[in-house]
């Protein structure tokens, strides 16, 4: 029996919950929700939303850090087709990160102004998981480690994927396996380097789409790859845009340019040949 607008609970639902595994201790609920510690003071109502916009952001770039070490091993095994389900999925993980933005930008000049100052020199620069991303992607620079030098374990993650071929080395050296006639130098490059662009490459990813029914798969992957690019750089975009919504053309918390410091990583790319090869195709 049921009173007006209550739902019984079932009888085989579990409410005796003592010694058993529950939702909260399995997602560390205690640790994760206990994890948000404003300080301004007195405390701002706005500085939650910073806090939680931010630590969101961190769990979803963990994940994309394990989706694409996932990826990269599935092509160094020669799995492309479960390696782009990984970068399919890394792909919608990027669209949520991106809407994000938009929560943020709820937040106005004056609002944020009111505990900005109590931030320091804490700034979203100073994200390991960030860079490792973007190492990973191909945007590697070794002077960003000396930002983690006081944190072992920051350091030794961002060492780690400093030395790891990039997201497009595996696929790359994977295409050569499959006769696809990638340069020398590309398959036997030092991987800590920054991927540099090869003109010697755009011939053959041009006759890869050229002749896309003959190896649809690369056809498929590249274009894959070109999305998650895309997509990367829309999420660059749209952070530039709410800096300079919130805080104009202000110096960063950590001591970057800000609105400037921005605009310039809009001019990286990962896979440069895949961008070249379309002023090329039917010119």
């Amino acid at each position: 029996m049921s009173t007006e607008n209550e739902r019984t609970l079932e009888s085989g639902i579990v409410t005796d919950l003592s010694g058993k595994m529950t939702y909260g201790s399995y997602l560390g609920l205690d640790q994760l929700l206990t994890a948000q510690h404003p300080v301004s003071a007195p405390q701002h109502h706005d500085e939650m939303l910073f806090i939680i916009q931010h630590q969101t952001t961190e769990l979803w770039l963990k994940q994309l850090l394990h989706e694409l070490s996932s990826a990269r091993e599935l092509l160094a095994s020669d799995d492309l087709r479960e390696a782009l389900k990984r970068v399919a999925r890394v792909k919608r993980i990027q669209d949520v990160m991106t809407q994000q933005w938009a929560i943020l930008a709820t937040l106005t000049p004056t609002e944020y102004a009111q505990f900005r100052g109590a931030l320091g020199n804490s700034s979203g620069f100073q994200s390991v998981q960030y860079r490792a991303v973007e190492f990973a992607l191909g945007n590697k620079n070794e002077k960003m480690l000396q930002v983690f030098a006081d944190h072992p374990a920051n350091l030794a993650l961002l060492t780690a994927e400093w030395e790891k071929p990039t997201l497009y080395d595996e696929f790359l050296r994977y295409a050569s396996r499959r006769g696809l006639p990638v340069p020398a130098s590309i398959l036997e490059r030092d991987v800590r380097e920054p991927y540099r662009e090869t003109p010697e490459l755009v011939p053959a990813i041009r006759e890869t789409y050229q002749n896309h029914q003959q190896n649809w798969d690369l056809y498929e992957a590249c274009e894959d790859l070109v999305d998650l690019e895309d997509n990367f750089q829309f999420w660059r975009f749209r952070h530039l845009k709410t800096v300079a919504r919130t805080i104009g053309m202000k110096v960063g918390t950590g001591g970057s340019s800000g609105v400037g410091f921005l605009q310039r990583a809009l001019d990286l790319t990962f896979f440069p040949e895949l961008y070249t090869v379309r002023t090329e195709i039917g010119g």
